[in-house]
């Protein structure tokens, strides 16, 4: 079982703490989610413990089986989905999908083909990703997110540029597979996204008075 801790973490940008003494630990018995508004850091939160963006102060540690995972390793355990992650796009949806399988593993055996069937764009495995829509992006980046083998799902803002019939999907598509996963969302107050989370994290509470 994977575990991911912050302790009295804290994130600056110039002279500006976009949060400070944040304490918590992820495990697969619950789903998180981190709320506030549009530039509140709820983002950079995730990506810190994502270690993308590190910490001006605090800790963060990996473990796996209660054994420490070196930060350089912790990405092959690791699914990112936010809605500014670039996609190749001059590449068509079949070579993307087969690029993204080549470096991480479908879940539950599938294979390329099934992979656009969940994600229900197998009519457009010929046509290049940049003449996409914005929802059919998301949806696909949503899919290589979710679908890939990973202990741990970060996901931001994910219904952003989806539907209604896209965030039902995607609701659907979280609830099958987020079982034994650290599932960590970035939200803006829309319960479709989080719906499935029990712990609530309120990055304004984080914030120095």
């Amino acid at each position: 079982m994977m575990e991911i801790a912050v302790a009295e973490a804290g994130k600056r940008f110039n002279r500006s703490w976009i949060f400070r003494n944040w304490s918590q630990t992820f495990t697969p018995e619950s789903a998180y989610v981190i709320l506030g508004g549009n530039g509140s850091g709820k983002s950079t939160a995730l990506k810190t413990i994502l270690g993308y963006a590190p910490l001006t102060e605090g800790k963060l540690a990996y473990h796996i089986d209660k054994k420490p995972l070196e930060r350089q390793a912790a990405y092959k355990h690791i699914n990112f989905c936010s809605p500014y992650l670039e996609l190749y796009e001059e590449l068509t949806l079949g070579e993307m999908v087969a690029f993204h399988f080549s470096l991480k593993k479908l879940r539950n055996d599938m294979s390329n083909a099934d992979f656009m069937r969940q994600i229900e764009l197998e009519k457009w495995v010929d046509k290049p990703v940049k003449f996409f829509s914005s929802g059919m992006k998301q949806r696909l980046r949503l899919g290589l997110a979710i679908l890939s083998e990973g202990d741990v799902l970060l996901l931001d803002e994910p219904v952003s540029n989806l539907d209604r019939a896209g965030v039902k999907w995607y609701q659907n598509l979280v609830e099958s597979h987020r079982k034994n996963r650290i599932c960590v969302v970035a939200s803006n107050q829309q319960e479709d996204e989080y719906f499935f989370c029990d712990q609530k994290i309120e990055i304004e509470n984080f914030k120095p008075q």
